[in-house]
């Protein structure tokens, strides 16, 4: 644990009598879809009296670049589906988003063309089409090459000449991508693209491995697709928190 955190907690619990619950540090995974399909949903619910009862047809498809969220186009010609009801299949593709297929992060982005549907002129309202949007999310997006995005960060390690290679093969074994070395005032400096979930616990590995003469310094980078082994692990354990 950092040793500021330590710190922290310590002053939390001495002086303010505040217990604290100590957990691991928590990686923030997105999801994405990487491909395009063509899905219709019908929602109908039918329990005496009123119904509930809302039909769309959609193409769910990988967002333009550079357009975070969501990207609704309504396409529907004439009154399939009335025009005020339009806001709640948004809003239902919207709120699921908040969760993605694989396991439950965010959807990073997302475009959806509403191409038709139908309505039903006692049981149709906009509850019905907001439930039947969240419904086409989870039955269509598990067809678009959901995957799952892992936070890349940039960091750059300032090393005397003589750990120059230690550092960099520790960089490897944290799948780190090397971008570029030079030099700065005598020493050695070393810039790469790691990710996020192979750096916990890396500035007490570094100063080891020079002996307390290199320093670091890390910011967010992008997010990049996860490899599929560790893509695995991550929804493993998700689903293994869920089930429990």
């Amino acid at each position: 644990m950092n040793y500021t955190l330590e710190v922290l907690i310590d002053r939390l619990k001495r002086e303010f009598s505040v217990e604290v619950n100590e957990g691991a540090p928590q990686v923030s995974y997105k999801e994405a879809i990487s491909s395009e399909t063509n899905h219709r949903e019908t929602y109908k619910k039918q329990s005496g009296g009123r119904g509930k009862f809302g039909d769309i047809v959609v193409n769910i498809m990988p967002a333009d670049e550079g357009k975070p969220g969501l990207e609704f186009i309504n396409k529907i010609k004439g009154g399939n589906v009335p025009k005020e009801y339009i806001p709640s299949i948004q809003k239902g593709f919207e709120q699921s988003m908040k969760n993605g297929v694989l396991a439950g992060y965010p959807m990073d982005s997302m475009k959806v063309e509403l191409l038709d549907g139908s309505f039903h002129a006692v049981d149709s309202d906009a509850l019905s089409f907001e439930i039947c949007a969240k419904m086409a999310y989870r039955n269509a997006v598990p067809k678009c090459g959901a995957q799952l995005l892992e936070p890349i960060m940039k960091l750059e390690v300032v090393t005397p000449e003589a750990n120059m290679g230690d550092v960099v093969g520790d960089l490897n074994r944290r799948r780190g991508q090397i971008e570029g070395m030079d030099d700065r005032n005598g020493a050695k400096v070393v810039k790469a693209l790691v990710p996020l979930s192979e750096m916990f616990g890396y500035v007490t590995q570094l100063r080891t491995i020079s002996s307390g003469r290199a320093s670091s310094t890390m910011e967010f980078g992008h997010y990049s697709q996860c490899p599929k082994n560790t893509a695995d692990e991550v929804i493993a354990k998700a689903k293994g928190k869920v089930e429990a």
